[in-house]
């Protein structure tokens, strides 16, 4: 490494860690009022929910609405595919993501409250953003961001809800998680 190169990196260092002390508190006061489940199962989309609260938390809105959306719509077609749900149409054409919330919801297999928060997410600008559309100038990030990321805390609340009874995860729900022969739960741990 060459001196212009170690000059280079020492300044980059300073500005990141003058950035970092300048936007902690700002950062604390995101990440609590989420609120988000702090024990998830294991599954496909826990990562990306887990890195969605980050996204939020270090102030990349725009990020977190997308996120959200993909979040949502992978624990609606998780659900669907554990209650034996065809996302298939009789005519052959794939249900909506609002289709099968609502499909869900009639069928009771979610509450209300859930399907209402889903239905919240799934409605928030997703095909304007999704596809860039010049709406995107005119959306509220940060305000959309946070009632994304609350409205997916609802949800996960809902699916992966559970209580400690002597040191064990009991599942309100254990149709959504993985729980293997032994009676051990795969978790995703999102405990700061």
């Amino acid at each position: 490494m060459d001196s212009s190169e170690r000059i280079r990196r020492m300044q980059l260092k300073e500005s990141l860690e003058s950035e970092c002390r300048s936007t902690v508190e700002q950062k604390i006061n995101r990440y609590l009022e989420i609120e988000h489940q702090k024990i998830i199962g294991g599954h496909n989309f826990s990562k990306a929910s887990s890195e969605c609260i980050y996204l939020y938390r270090d102030g990349y809105f725009v990020g977190t609405v997308m996120m959200n959306h993909a979040i949502n719509e992978g624990i609606i077609k998780f659900i669907t595919d554990r209650n034996s749900i065809s996302r298939q149409k009789e005519n052959g054409d794939t249900k909506t993501i609002e289709e099968l919330i609502n499909e869900l919801k009639e069928r009771k297999i979610i509450l209300n409250e859930c399907a209402k928060a889903s239905i919240k997410i799934w409605n928030s600008f997703r095909a304007d953003i999704h596809h860039m559309n010049p709406k995107v100038m005119e959306i509220p990030f940060k305000e959309l961001a946070l009632k994304n990321i609350k409205n997916l805390a609802v949800i996960e609340k809902e699916i992966f809800g559970f209580d400690i009874n002597n040191g064990a995860i009991v599942p309100h729900r254990p149709k959504y998680w993985n729980i293997n022969k032994n009676g051990m739960i795969e978790t995703f741990l999102r405990l700061e």
